[in-house]
């Protein structure tokens, strides 16, 4: 017999500065900077909005030495002002940066896709690490695994794993714990599960190091914030996840308070559910239980569709257990209620309570019972909370960064204007990256991609391959839109 529960996975303690993550503390809320981190006038401005917005841990990206060497200002300034925010440097390319900025910062992330280990730089940044007291991310990308490893293993979550399964072993053997490990990926399916079969990884290894969630590229408005809640509360309901980043195309400190919003929502997590069903239920494994192949919203329930509602302040583990031990594969909708009169917050909390159920193709509908909006704003919530599970399309999706200081474009505004051309079109997925780093790889999913390539200049992808390079920001949205029409993609809704 198995139990279904919230039961925090054990994670050992990380310092990061002066705050601790693991599972003896709370769950810690983070968002980064979208300034240029060699003006530190600016960078000190956003980083104080977002600490004052409640975010104890602060990222900005240094992707040369001149912004790593500029991180020494930045924490000078903070501290002066009396900011006592935990600072990350995020480095993707240079190795010797991350050497730069560990000398300033009080964490340092990493992406394994661009570092190596056989060279002896990844054991020289943990000794200087371990001489200032910095923390380590092994932060993995989907869309940017090392070349060995996405030539044997492809771009899956098992080739994320071993990415991070191999920098995590270098960890332990250099006698280093101060470590935390993230699994990103704009796609939620591919995050949970690279996030459970990690988690079942350094389980065999022994290994208790403090998880990083996040769903990258998640967008804006009520989309992106569903989008962030369905894969970070698949994990939160699992036990998994000791801080979290809601990633959005808004200024960064509108990401702390959803962010809050659902830790705050896993805070109490009550009551213990026994699961009878006769096989171990595999959430690593996508399949659906059904023979339904479309989920439905509430107002398309038939006699077929049996109703499951949930009735505890734990529904996911509630109607998890309640379906799991079931006879048969009736068809089943997952009902819960919401008395909020925030869309927002109805939409967040049914994300991160729903979400995981058609993750793990366990739900055929959904209803969120919710009086105090409209129906129209209901079924909005029902049809953004199946497409963010990958089960049902019904919109355009966009796949946007949330920018940082690499990003050569107001992606915003961009963003909204790509949207107002294409949010009517049909079964179109399109990815809107603000530079390289993260495009074209995090946008793996897309139909076609907008990336900022310079100052100035756009580059095209349909899929994953350039169509247009280098060309003019001015005419670049005409250009995509040209793109989508001559492929015979522009199909209405």
């Amino acid at each position: 017999m198995d139990i279904t529960t919230y039961k925090r996975r054990v994670a050992h303690e990380v310092r990061i500065g002066e705050v601790r993550i693991g599972s003896s503390h709370p769950i810690a809320v983070q968002s980064m900077t979208n300034t240029a981190t060699a003006d530190t006038q600016e960078s000190v401005a956003q980083v104080e909005r977002i600490a004052q917005a409640g975010a104890p841990i602060v990222r900005l990206t240094a992707q040369g030495r001149k912004e790593g060497e500029n991180l020494q200002n930045i924490m000078l300034r903070l501290r002066e002002d009396g900011c006592r925010a935990a600072i990350v440097a995020d480095i993707h390319f240079v190795p010797e940066v991350a050497a730069i900025a560990a000398q300033y910062v009080d964490k340092v992330r990493i992406n394994p896709g661009n570092y190596r280990t056989s060279n002896g730089e990844l054991q020289s940044l943990i000794a200087q690490c371990r001489e200032r007291g910095v923390a380590l991310r092994i932060g993995v990308n989907h869309g940017s695994l090392a070349k060995r490893i996405f030539d044997e293993f492809g771009d899956t979550p098992e080739g994320m794993v071993i990415s991070a399964m191999e920098f995590l072993k270098v960890c332990r053997e250099e006698n280093f714990d101060q470590v935390v490990v993230s699994m990103k990926s704009s796609n939620t399916r591919v995050m949970v599960h690279a996030y459970r079969l990690l988690v079942e990884a350094m389980e065999k290894e022994g290994m208790t190091y403090p998880i990083h969630l996040g769903v990258t590229e998640a967008g804006n408005g009520l989309e992106g914030r569903i989008k962030s809640a369905v894969g970070i509360g698949a994990l939160l309901s699992d036990g998994i996840g000791d801080t979290i980043r809601v990633s959005l195309t808004e200024a960064p400190e509108n990401e702390v308070p959803v962010a809050q919003m659902i830790v705050e929502h896993y805070a109490q997590r009550e009551g213990v559910f026994e699961v009878k069903h006769p096989e171990r239920y595999s959430y690593t494994e996508y399949r659906r239980r059904s023979d339904v192949t479309t989920p439905i919203t509430h107002d398309e329930l038939t006699e077929e569709f049996c109703v499951i509602e949930a009735q505890s302040k734990n529904p996911t583990a509630e109607l998890r257990a309640a379906i799991l031990n079931m006879d048969g594969t009736q068809p089943v909708v997952v009902k819960c209620r919401y008395e909020q009169t925030s869309a927002e917050v109805v939409g967040v909390k049914a994300a991160a309570d729903l979400g995981v159920l058609f993750l793990d193709g366990l739900a055929d509908g959904i209803w969120v019972d919710a009086p105090n909006l409209s129906e129209e704003q209901v079924r909005d919530i029902e049809l953004m909370i199946l497409q963010a599970a990958r089960v049902r399309f019904s919109h355009t999706e966009y796949i946007a960064c949330p920018s940082c200081g690499r990003t050569l474009y107001d992606i915003e505004k961009t963003l909204a204007d790509i949207k107002s051309r294409t949010n009517h079109l049909k079964n179109l997925k399109i990815g809107i990256m603000g530079c390289v780093v993260n495009g074209p790889g995090e946008m793996a999913d897309a139909d076609y991609g907008y990336v900022g390539a310079a100052a100035g200049r756009i580059t095209l992808y349909k899929g994953r391959e350039v169509v247009e390079r280098n060309i003019p920001q001015e005419e670049a949205i005409e250009r995509l839109i040209e793109l989508i029409k001559r492929n015979g993609d522009w199909v209405e809704a």
